[in-house]
């Protein structure tokens, strides 16, 4: 006797056998698994199998002959290299999201601000068009050391020494007929004293003719200046060579701009600069003073900031991938800006709240969903970074940029090739990125309900 289903507004009917069931939709279940193999073998061989074979093979030592057990992931914690891996991922993972967001949240909100706000965006967006081997590249040489040639360090220079003096010769140094002596953080002082009515003599030396600031012109000797004090500071060598050292030949070079200091009892009593023809005058107060060359004279040029050292490697690449990632923050926040309730934020300023207040408090709480969305998916590619570093960190600091997806890479093609080692490097990232995926299926089924 078959079994009978009522059916809304009818009789009951007859309930199918279990081997015939159809879907919601009307298919057989045994043509839905049909279309579905495909997928699911695809899964199973890209996705299911090489995590299953990671987590096997993480037990076993270097060349998979021994079981080791759960020894691979204690060196993880425990090898200095893979250790400074691992704090530097929790450095990418709590800087750089916040970081790139933050910057998208901020431009978001400009581009409604602004005329041109489609040029605004196509800009801050394009990078996005970069593979991470060209950004990599590119950042290498915006991070160059040599200020004329990495724009970092351009631009650090130009702001340093437009609010500090640089050094004018950097190399050069007194003769040895001069009786200037070394007197300390790199300043030159004289044995002997001035005197009015005797022009001093200053040769230096250490530069070459072709290579001094500028386009000097030839030294001239400086004439008596009544009660004060008179010299000349040139350059006591000419290409070519011959002359008398210690005076003043046709051809020898001035060294405009050294600053001279007057001494007396360690106190500066005067100073001046060299004019365009090396010479200078001091005022009477000099006279009966010694002569001081200052350390500002011959101090080595400011070449900028060290951003691929030890200490700013990691906040530097960081920089570089916040470059690229901010267009994307910024599209994603801007569309979900689109969908805020405007009539909310006029309400908001018709109460007194000021533009901050509109931005922190209403603003900002109704993009929270979306920022959310930016601040996961920006998490779980952090934790997979690995071209940046390998291409702008320079070998002598690739050990302090490490990270967990370059040291698995390491880990296999360096030394012997540990797979076990890195085999568990992965394993950790697949558990490290779990509960974030975890989080955002959650709130992506709580989004759906709603």
């Amino acid at each position: 006797m078959s079994s009978q289903v009522a059916t809304a507004g009818g009789p009951a009917g007859p309930v199918p056998p279990a081997g015939k069931r159809k879907s919601v939709m009307g298919t057989r279940a045994w043509v839905v698994g049909l279309f579905l193999l495909p997928a699911i073998v695809l899964l199973g061989a890209l996705v299911v199998y090489p995590i299953g074979y990671s987590v096997w093979r993480s037990l076993y030592n270097a060349d998979g002959s021994g079981f080791v057990g759960l020894g691979n992931y204690g060196d993880i914690f425990t090898d200095d290299a893979t250790f400074t891996a691992v704090k530097n991922t929790a450095i990418w993972v709590a800087v750089a999201p916040a970081l790139v967001t933050g910057l998208g949240l901020i431009f978001a909100v400009l581009t409604e601000r602004v005329r041109w706000a489609t040029a605004f965006k196509l800009i801050i967006f394009m990078p996005m068009a970069i593979s991470m081997l060209a950004a990599g590249i590119i950042f290498r040489l915006v991070y160059e050391a040599d200020p004329d040639q990495g724009v970092a360090n351009a631009v650090v220079v130009g702001v340093h020494d437009t609010f500090a003096e640089s050094s004018v010769y950097p190399k050069a140094r007194p003769s040895t007929e001069s009786d200037l002596k070394a007197s300390g953080g790199g300043s030159f002082t004289s044995t002997g004293t001035v005197s009015a009515g005797s022009p001093a003599l200053i040769p230096l030396v250490g530069i070459a003719p072709n290579k001094v600031p500028g386009s000097p012109g030839d030294a001239k000797p400086a004439q008596a200046s009544g009660d004060g004090v008179s010299g000349t500071v040139w350059l006591d060598f000419k290409l070519g060579g011959g002359g008398e050292k210690g005076a003043i030949d046709a051809g020898e070079k001035a060294l405009p701009g050294i600053k001279v200091e007057a001494v007396k009892d360690g106190r500066v009593v005067a100073s001046t600069k060299a004019g365009d023809d090396g010479t200078f005058t001091l005022p009477a107060s000099a006279d009966g003073a010694q002569l001081r060359l200052p350390s500002s004279n011959f101090a080595a040029p400011y070449n900028g900031v060290d951003w691929l050292g030890p200490s700013l490697i990691t906040p530097a690449i960081i920089g570089s991938y916040a470059w690229m990632w901010a267009g994307f923050a910024m599209v994603l926040i801007a569309a979900g800006l689109a969908g805020v309730d405007r009539n909310l934020l006029e309400a908001a300023r018709v109460d007194g709240a000021n533009e901050w207040q509109v931005f922190r408090r209403v603003t900002v709480p109704l993009l929270a969903p979306v920022l959310v969305v930016v601040l996961i998916t920006l998490m779980i590619n952090v934790m997979k970074i690995f071209d940046l570093i390998y291409i702008i960190a320079p070998q002598p600091t690739q050990d302090e940029a490490n990270v967990l997806a370059l040291q698995l890479y390491n880990s296999y093609t360096g030394g012997g090739g540990d797979l076990g080692l890195a085999s568990a490097i992965g394993v950790v990232l697949l558990l490290l990125v779990m509960p974030v995926m975890i989080v955002n299926i959650r709130r992506l089924r709580r989004e759906r309900r709603r």
